[in-house]
């Protein structure tokens, strides 16, 4: 007798273990999948504003209607128009962006909670940019102060330097071909403050108008982002003299210039106007702000 009620107390264990057991593999179950909706939605809520600041803070240096538009285009694009719950626009400086979207919960539910508000929020602002691939074989002495939108002739003779103002620089190596060619395509190198580059010499003039003449046709707007007659162009300090020639420059910074027409056979020079934008490239903290700048996430 004693056996049998030894059996059956057994039972009894046995039973409110299992019933123990499974009830903590539900609730551990729930909490894994409650938990990784909301781990889920927040990595793509984040991944989203970042997106969306960074194609923003790209139209800073333009009005706040046009950084609005490119949030809520890029917010729309991921299905996350509804979720924002602010923006703010410093311009020229950065822009921020608040999402909030709920989520449905599971096993939350058995305790009262029907849903769970995720957040995010990032920022980016623009950087004066002091290290890049792409530029232009074309300088700027840092000493001119620029007024962006004015006109400027960029002169284009045999001397390579024209009274220390406007440079022909050798970026990519000496020679009328290889100038052309970093002309029409920007440098494969990369070009940062503090490099010591060589000035072009040479005639020059042909290359440059059958480049230019290139480019001009290649795009007729320009606030496209990838059109070709805005050239970066590097901005320098004079470094070494010799004589009356310039013969190498210190890169400070950076500029765009955008051609605004073909060159003129007469007088070899380069017109076209100096803009504000943001491009590819990095910071570098001395580098001179001449309206070139790069885009960087950022905390507020």
């Amino acid at each position: 007798m004693k056996l049998k009620k030894l059996f059956k107390r057994e039972d009894g264990n046995a039973i409110i273990l299992f019933t123990l057991a499974i009830t903590a593999l539900i609730a551990v179950t729930g909490l894994v999948i409650d938990g990784g909706m909301l781990y889920m939605t927040k990595t793509h809520l984040q991944k989203t504003a970042n997106a969306a600041v960074l194609s923003g803070a790209q139209e800073l240096t333009n009005d706040d209607t046009r950084v609005r538009e490119i949030v809520e285009e890029t917010l729309a694009h991921h299905d996350e128009l509804d979720s924002m719950t602010g923006i703010i626009i410093l311009p020229e400086t950065k822009v921020t962006v608040q999402l909030e979207k709920p989520v449905d919960m599971t096993f939350m539910r058995l305790f009262g909670v029907e849903t769970v508000d995720v957040k995010a929020r990032a920022t980016a602002r623009i950087a004066t940019m002091g290290r890049a691939i792409g530029a232009a074989p074309l300088g700027i002495d840092e000493r001119i102060e620029l007024i962006y939108g004015q006109e400027y002739t960029l002169k284009v003779d045999e001397t390579g330097v024209d009274t220390g103002n406007f440079g022909i620089l050798a970026l990519d190596g000496p020679g009328a071909r290889t100038y052309k060619e970093t002309l029409l395509n920007g440098s494969s190198q990369e070009i940062s403050v503090g490099d010591i580059v060589n000035t072009q010499t040479g005639n020059i003039a042909g290359p440059t108008k059958e480049a230019v003449d290139i480019l001009v046709d290649s795009c007729d707007n320009m606030y496209e982002r990838d059109c070709r007659r805005i050239l970066l162009i590097p901005v320098y300090r004079p470094y070494n003299h010799n004589q009356n020639q310039l013969k190498q420059v210190e890169i400070t910074g950076f500029a765009y210039f955008y051609i605004l027409e073909r060159m003129n056979h007469r007088d070899k020079t380069i017109r076209g106007i100096f803009l504000k934008r943001t491009g590819s490239g990095y910071e570098v903290e001395d580098a001179v702000n001449r309206g070139a700048y790069t885009v960087k996430l950022t905390k507020d």
